[in-house]
């Protein structure tokens, strides 16, 4: 039993890019949890790490870091087509676990983890730690509070210029569509989309139009989508990426005013009413998913507690990234 534990000890699968600074740090800072493995295929990079974040180990092998009998939860942390392997692997041994968004390149594959972690009721976490992040709570209180009147509508802006990675051709897995079919609207899009779910309550209907205008690589990378909360407010979102500059707005518009802010651009948010405009500036912590970190602590170690971003919100995410990629 994790309760009976004085800390949780964690391993990451995938020690890449973002688990330098925005995730890794996390694991290390939260009070109770502890980082003791990590594992990346190149032994090299894998040492690196380790030395550089006083890791007590460093693997090569997925196995034997999950069946690590020192390592307490596993945290997912490689590119999304290898979600389901190590998540269905980790399930097995009834370790908790947190995966890298999205939960999956699908829904079929994101409803399987998630399945799979529920049967034996472990906890499984997905990394949208948006929903956890003090900027986007305060726009969510205005909703709750009433600032605003009733909401109706949602809309949301993402463009993109093409990188100078996407011109040259260079392999990015972002951009694989056998890893990542819908492109950067399944690496980035899937933030904000979670991001609505959480302010406004799941989505019962979905669709859009989605294609690959540059042809800079195989995945999609222009996208338009509406959808459907269960509470009637309609949503409409437009993500390309080959635009001539970049743009990152969402409006939400309500019967008494509007709310105005970027899902990724840490840019003040806007509250427009009748009695006025509020602008505040909330930055992000150091470490971005720190504060989600410390809520699934508080899950695992102050049950009954319940993290807001957990494997059956994940797999939902997916359904709907799914039905605008019109996949299903």
């Amino acid at each position: 039993m994790l309760l009976d534990k004085k800390n949780i000890r964690w391993g990451i699968i995938g020690c890449g890019d973002v688990t330098e600074i925005k995730s890794g740090p996390a694991y290390q800072k939260t009070e109770r949890f502890e980082l003791i493995a990590v594992m990346r295929r190149s032994p090299g990079m894998a040492k690196d790490y380790a030395e550089r974040h006083g890791v007590e180990k460093y693997y090569t092998d997925a196995d034997v870091l999950i069946n690590d009998p020192d390592v307490d939860a596993v945290y997912i942390a490689t590119p999304p087509d290898t979600h389901k392997l190590f998540g269905l692997k980790v399930a097995a041994t009834r370790k908790p676990c947190c995966i890298e968004k999205p939960l999956a390149p699908n829904h079929a594959d994101s409803l399987a983890i998630y399945n799979a972690f529920n049967a034996s009721k472990t906890p499984l976490f997905v990394a949208y730690y948006r929903r956890t992040l003090p900027r986007f709570l305060k726009i969510k209180s205005w909703i709750d509070e009433g600032e605003i009147g009733t909401v109706r509508h949602i809309q949301w802006q993402l463009s993109k210029v093409a990188s100078e990675q996407d011109l040259s051709g260079e392999y990015n897995w972002r951009t694989d569509s056998k890893v990542a079919p819908g492109g950067y609207f399944d690496d980035l899009a899937s933030h904000g989309l979670d991001l609505f779910c959480y302010l406004f309550g799941e989505v019962s209907e979905a669709a859009g139009i989605s294609l690959n205008q540059q042809k800079l690589y195989t995945a999609k990378d222009a996208v338009t989508g509406y959808w459907l909360h269960e509470n009637d407010i309609t949503g409409m979102g437009n993500w390309n990426f080959g635009s001539h500059e970049s743009e990152d707005n969402v409006t939400i518009y309500g019967s008494l005013g509007t709310i105005r802010f970027s899902v990724f651009e840490e840019q003040p948010i806007h509250l427009k009413t009748e009695k006025g405009d509020e602008t505040l500036d909330i930055l992000h912590p150091e470490n971005v998913q720190l504060h989600h970190v410390e809520q699934m602590r508080d899950q695992l170690l102050n049950p009954p507690k319940n993290h807001p971003s957990s494997g059956q919100t994940g797999a939902h995410t997916s359904w709907i990234m799914d039905k605008i990629l019109g996949n299903i």
